[in-house]
């Protein structure tokens, strides 16, 4: 009871607060009545884990997400009630490379249920030369998957952020996240990753801009907790777009620049 009531007083919480007293009744009913879902709904296998909380995942080709979408994935061992999003880094024909992070609790062999691709991902224009991939506060692993579709239309690219990524093409020049303003300008298109809560800092970055102020086409994917995975409109991932609400599970997770300063 006491647990409850300071989760209750504390906002960073009440989402969790939601989920056990509205939302996951939800969930249960729709996916108990109603198939409501276009997705693909298959089992994948976690076949190896990495030290950055990446893994190797093997799946039906049709489940793999392209760069910026998503699928939800529950461990059909794990005790946790709700599936977690996961975003490819790199793909191959039997799967793909999932971003971090993922529940510790997996291990080599775990039997996944998945369900996906969902959501709207990245849109490489054909025509772009210059392209900036942006890790604004975390892993760049979600707009590493990019990579190979730049590359393939003989395009530069710049990975802008402050963690350590290895096994890189040596083509791709790294840059600080303080060079961003300076890899945009340079760029036609640019991808970047932000949490939610942190698109307050990149507005901040942008204030009295909008897109036409930049040299390139810019979009971005955001980071939110995704439990329904666009099935019940629970809200949890709400974001403001143009002072309208919008479901980053469904609306997005990738979503344009210039929506959201």
């Amino acid at each position: 009871m006491q647990r409850m009531q300071y989760l209750a007083t504390n906002s960073k919480y009440s989402w969790f607060l939601r989920f056990n007293s509205e939302i996951i009744p939800v969930l249960h009913r729709a996916s108990k009545h109603v198939n409501i879902s276009p997705m693909k709904t298959a089992k994948g296998i976690v076949e190896e884990l990495f030290w950055d909380g990446s893994a190797r995942i093997t799946c039906p080709p049709e489940l793999i997400p392209a760069p910026g979408q998503y699928l939800l994935a529950h461990a059909n061992a794990s005790p946790d009630l709700l599936p977690v999003p996961l975003f490819s880094s790199n793909s191959t024909p039997n799967g793909f490379r999932s971003g971090p992070p993922l529940p510790r609790i997996w291990r080599p062999g775990d039997s996944l249920t998945m369900r996906g691709p969902i959501g709207h991902g990245f849109a490489l224009p054909s025509a772009a030369r210059k392209v900036a991939l942006v890790a604004f506060d975390d892993s760049p692993a979600r707009v590493l998957g990019l990579i190979p579709l730049v590359l393939k239309q003989g395009a530069e690219i710049v990975l802008v952020s402050d963690k350590v990524t290895e096994d890189l093409p040596e083509i791709i020049e790294v840059q600080p996240l303080k060079a961003m303003h300076e890899i945009l300008q340079w760029a036609d298109y640019s991808a970047l990753d932000a949490a939610r809560e942190n698109l307050n800092q990149l507005q901040g970055m942008f204030a009295g801009q909008n897109q036409a102020g930049l040299q390139c086409e810019a979009q971005v994917l955001v980071r939110a907790p995704m439990p329904c995975g666009a099935l019940a409109a629970c809200g949890v991932c709400a974001v403001t777009v143009h002072h309208e609400w919008k479901m980053v599970c469904k609306d997005g997770p990738v979503f344009s620049l210039k929506e959201l300063l």
